[in-house]
């Protein structure tokens, strides 16, 4: 009975724990579910999830957004002649995964390594041996191989000719880039950009170096994108939608370089570093009346497009060097000699040497030239007759000068980098030394600014690089060179003055500049030579440890055109340095004079002139066709379809027969001489910018180069001329 009972009580408190768990399970099944139904309301309404946006990732899912990459803008010279502009590079690889086909069901993998890498050993610096192990990966499962360095960047002439081969599985990425169709050309003034990242076709390229760096956001526009609804699997729905934002193109950039004069210039620079081999050299063309930089150029340099000798080269020393400027100062200290009234020209002084501040300073002639008047201390380049003249202007009112003429402040140019140098004036020594052109560092465009006083009747004008920017989008001009007056340092009397004693260091007896008179051209100059200080203390010794520099005003006496030349200790001293700066300042001056003049020869009876049509962005088909219709001769360089150069330019007058060179956009290959007159061949090496040696008269019968060769890295070109 007792066992009864209690059976009864276990099965009764069994119900009663089922019961309570029951009650339990459904309330928590209750309450999750109430939580459920608020978790989704709160999803529902705000479409997130652990932070998560879902419209935004269900968007990302079966939304492809591809990135259109905005056109870069161009840079131009002051005719609109192409200076850098968009390019496309290739990199090249290969499939060897035999797996892959074609869509017509071919193989599309390396069938044949022995062949693929005989042709490709033609157009990689590779040879056959390297390629094979290319093509011959370790891990057998690997899909594709890619070249190293040798199968990036190859030019659309490269592409070209390996695609006409038909190579099996061979295949190339087109990649953004920057293309410099002049090679050699302002190269540290232009700049140079860079790819964020080189094997991505959506890359961006971005300013590094000079205008490319300065106006890089300006010059890069906009990018924009495209969007299109895809499939799970990501392939692109038919009809579907395509929601697109624009781009918008950056701007072009015209720069006041003159092609014609800057080519010429890079022709005598390139002459001189190969003679002399400077450590550097500069070379400067300003328009006097505005400040526009018509021609600048340094060696050593690069060529932009391959890179070659960009390691010694990664800087734009016009702006970003300083350095004392030696005897060309002297153009300053003449000038606030006159201008503050302590200028007698008939004072006579005792040349050589002269004590000052416990320091002796010499005439760079150490015996002088005995008790000479103060007229001749300018020509003769006296070191002493300047420091008298600083003496008798006072040092705080020579000073105050220096600063009139902004030494020690940056210009201001369009160029990153820029320096502002400075004026070491502690001691009596150092302040004497100032009138000479040391104990004071500049930088070249500093200089230049300060000289233009003299070529404007008193009023210094601002150098300027940029003549205009242009929208791409509308055409429109958003900003233009304007002539800025920075300064009024002395009167035009004193201009005029300081003029007359340039002219008088190319034209008296005992002037510093004799080398640099050239006849029918009335040039004022003011030859320099500077010390270089040394690491150790004081200054470099011997006799090519110099800065050498030369300034020209060209005419004299009411200037269109500043050069100025600088020349740091060349290795191979031949001859004097006035000789071998005269071999560039001279022919860049007769260039300056007589650029633009129509030819000189008599036409024969009936014949006429043929006036040369503007060819530039036209198509190298229609050039060519309308020079053929004009009955001259024509000659081709690159494997573009569009004319960045031509010579002679539009609008001068020529002579039947004649040859007309065009530049394309193309990479740069030799074109085939054969027949070609000294003449052409010359116009060919101004137009590329490289060094051309000619040998023998007549027409061309042989060249070093062979053509449809790519010259950018070329070296020296020898072309072999006879008489027929």
């Amino acid at each position: 009975m007792k066992m009864s009972k209690f059976r009864k009580l276990l099965k009764n408190k069994a119900r009663r724990n089922h019961y309570i768990v029951g009650i339990l399970i459904l309330i928590v099944t209750a309450f999750s579910f109430i939580l459920f139904i608020q978790r989704f309301a709160y999803i529902s309404t705000s479409k997130q999830y652990d932070g998560v946006n879902l419209v935004k990732k269900t968007k990302q899912k079966y939304e492809k957004v591809t990135k259109v990459n905005a056109k870069r803008g161009d840079i131009l010279d002051v005719n609109g002649d192409m200076i850098a502009g968009d390019s496309t590079i290739y990199n090249i690889y290969a499939i060897v995964d035999h797996k892959s086909k074609t869509a017509a069901g071919k193989a599309d993998y390396v069938v044949n390594k022995e062949k693929t890498a005989q042709v490709l050993s033609k157009y990689l610096p590779l040879s056959k041996k390297q390629l094979i192990k290319y093509l011959t990966p370790k891990n057998k499962k690997q899909y594709q191989v890619e070249f190293g360095q040798s199968g990036r960047g190859l030019s659309i002439e490269i592409k070209r000719k390996i695609n006409a081969q038909k190579l099996p599985g061979i295949h190339f990425v087109e990649l953004p880039s920057r293309s410099y169709p002049n090679g050699v050309f302002a190269t540290n003034l232009v700049g140079i950009t860079k790819a964020d990242d080189v094997n991505d076709q959506n890359s961006n390229i971005s300013g590094v170096m000079g205008i490319e760096k300065y106006f890089n956001k300006m010059l890069s526009g906009q990018n924009g994108k495209k969007i299109t609804k895809v499939d799970f699997n990501g392939n692109e729905l038919p009809n579907s939608q395509v929601s697109e934002k624009k781009t918008s193109n950056g701007s072009n950039v015209y720069l006041t370089l003159n092609s014609k004069i800057q080519q010429y210039a890079e022709i005598l620079a390139q002459e001189t570093a190969e003679k002399y081999e400077p450590k550097n050299l500069q070379i400067l063309v300003m328009n006097a009346k505005t400040g526009a930089i018509e021609a600048a150029t340094q060696r050593p340099t690069f060529n932009p497009t391959t890179g070659k000798g960009l390691a010694n080269s990664w800087r734009d020393t016009l702006v970003e060097d300083q350095f004392e400027p030696g005897s060309v100062m002297k153009i300053l200290t003449l000038s606030a000699s006159i201008d503050s009234g302590n200028y007698n020209p008939n004072q006579l002084y005792k040349s050589g040497s002269v004590e000052v501040g416990g320091r002796t300073i010499s005439d760079w002639n150490n015996a002088g030239w005995g008790m000479i008047p103060l007229s001749e201390a300018f020509p003769r380049s006296s070191n002493v007759g300047m420091v008298k003249l600083e003496q008798k202007m006072g040092s705080k009112t020579w000073l105050k000068y220096m600063h009139r003429f902004n030494i020690g402040e940056k210009t201001g140019i369009d160029l990153p980098g820029e320096v502002a140098g400075g004026i070491s004036y502690q001691h009596t020594s150092d302040q004497a030394m100032t009138s000479f052109g040391q104990s004071v560092n500049v930088n070249t465009m500093q200089m230049l600014q300060a000289f233009s006083a003299i070529a404007n009747g008193g009023k210094m004008v601002k150098p300027q690089i940029i003549q205009k920017v242009v929208n791409s989008n509308t055409g429109k001009t958003t900003q233009s060179f304007k002539r800025q007056v920075v300064g009024q340092p002395i009167k035009s009397s004193t201009a005029k003055k300081v003029q007359k004693a340039m002219r008088q260091v190319v034209t008296k007896s005992y002037g510093t500049g004799l080398v640099y008179n050239i006849p029918g051209i009335k040039v004022g100059v003011k030859t320099g030579t500077a010390q270089i200080a040394s690491s150790k203390g004081g200054y470099l010794t011997g006799s090519n440890n110099y800065i050498f520099s030369v300034t020209g005003m060209i005419p004299y006496d009411d200037p269109n055109y500043i050069v100025y030349i600088t020349m740091r200790q060349p290795q191979k001293m031949t001859e004097f340095p006035e000789k071998i700066l005269s071999e560039v300042f001279n022919p860049l001056v007769k260039r300056l004079v007589n650029q633009g003049k129509s030819p000189t020869s008599v036409t024969e009876a009936g014949s006429q002139y043929v006036k040369v049509p503007g060819l530039l962005n036209k198509t190298t088909e229609t050039a060519l066709s309308k020079i053929k219709k004009l009955d001259l001769q024509s000659g081709v360089v690159g494997t573009g379809d569009k004319v960045v150069q031509q010579l002679p330019s539009s609008g001068e007058k020529v002579m039947p027969g004649q040859r007309m060179v065009l530049l394309t956009n193309g990479a740069m290959t030799m074109p085939d001489l054969t027949g070609w007159s000294k003449n052409d061949v010359l116009k060919f090496a101004e137009i590329t910018g490289k060094q051309v040696t000619t040998k023998g008269d007549g027409y061309v019968t042989e060249q070093s180069v062979k053509a449809g060769q790519v010259i950018n890295d070329s070296g020296k070109i020898i072309v072999t001329l006879k008489n027929k």
